[in-house]
């Protein structure tokens, strides 16, 4: 990489392929790589919804320009295809839920297109790195302390198996940067703020369900602390990664560690609201979650809430992004001023009422 002046000319050039493009996440660094002048190939299936992709387009010789690459993390060929004339990947496809009928279907995505995308990559010789966004369910939870990027999952016990799943891609990514391959890994918190209202969107969902009266009180006693990030510092910390990102090293792009209590305390707060009255026990969580479980092998429609959500929260997940911070400039923005943005978004949606 060059300095200074170069290294625009440089970057105005780079070919950019995102997995998981039509995602939560995955929708945002498209339009951030856009705004920076890359090329951007967007890496989605036939059948994806693509409403959260800009529409294709050629940025001539100022802006960045879009195109849409047809395949599946999972078919090789495809991939292989689309990462033609790419110097970069941002590999962001991932399978996020916290329970699926068939939870073989973590293994095939999300280790196997893993597996995929560094074949690819020692295939084709232009890549000149791979920006892997893991998840913090990688590392494991952190019950009583705060963790940073040298814990490594202890491996005894997975709340979901898209935890596992992700365990066990880490290790993967781990033993192909020790070859040699110049993988940058991501480690993501709890993702917020605008954009798609999915499963990798949880926190919206929860608020969704609060502010509907569906979630009328707290869940647990309000020690499930995670590390909340806003989806748009995030984009800022992957992109960074390009150019300050070691091969081979971790990052976690983390932020405020708190309870779903304190959300909702500070949800009320900024909405003048009242604050929930009450505690719904951990166990009847649960007990609802069985039966949402039940009703989905029904119905074919995912639970919102089922044992593996709730086997979450009953750990810690509280994560430092002091290295993020040093190394890569990352500069999560305060957990307030990322809600008191999205609550009004959720509110225009027409999802929220307050």
């Amino acid at each position: 990489m060059h300095n200074g002046c170069q290294t625009q000319i440089f970057i105005m050039k780079e070919t950019v392929l995102v997995t998981g493009a039509s995602g939560y996440l995955g929708g945002r660094l498209c339009h951030a790589l856009l705004d920076q002048g890359y090329h951007v190939k967007a890496f989605v299936r036939k059948t994806s919804n693509i409403s959260s992709l800009p529409p294709p387009t050629d940025g001539g010789e100022t802006g960045g320009a879009l195109e849409l690459a047809y395949g599946d993390v999972t078919d090789y060929k495809s991939l292989l295809e689309a990462c033609n004339g790419c110097q970069l990947i941002f590999h962001a496809a991932a399978l996020v839920e916290p329970w699926l009928p068939d939870p073989s279907k973590f293994f095939t995505v999300n280790v196997g297109g893993l597996k995929n995308v560094i074949q690819a990559c020692k295939e084709t010789k232009s890549i000149q790195k791979i920006i892997y966004t893991s998840s913090f369910f990688a590392l494991g939870s952190t019950d009583g302390y705060i963790a940073d990027e040298t814990q490594a999952h202890p491996g005894k016990h997975f709340c979901t198996e898209y935890e596992r799943s992700k365990a066990m891609a880490d290790k993967i990514a781990l033993e192909a940067a020790s070859e040699g391959l110049p993988i940058v890994l991501i480690y993501p918190g709890v993702i917020y703020g605008p954009g798609k209202v999915t499963n990798g969107n949880f926190v919206s969902q929860m608020l969704v369900e609060r502010f509907n009266g569906r979630l009328p009180g707290y869940v647990g006693k309000g020690d499930d602390k995670c590390s909340f990030c806003h989806v748009d510092d995030v984009v800022q910390g992957h992109i960074a990664a390009v150019h300050k990102g070691r091969p081979g090293e971790r990052y976690l792009l983390t932020g405020e560690n708190m309870s779903f209590r304190d959300v909702f305390d500070l949800a009320a707060s900024i909405t003048k609201t009242a604050k929930p009255r009450f505690t719904i026990p951990l166990f009847m969580v649960e007990m609802y979650g069985r039966l949402s479980v039940i009703g989905a092998q029904i119905t074919g429609k995912l639970p919102i809430v089922s044992p593996p959500t709730v086997d979450v929260l009953r750990h810690q997940w509280a994560y430092s992004c002091d290295k993020a911070k040093a190394e890569l400039g990352y500069n999560p923005r305060s957990f307030k001023d990322g809600l008191t943005e999205m609550l009004p978004w959720l509110k225009n949606l027409g999802l929220i009422k307050y």
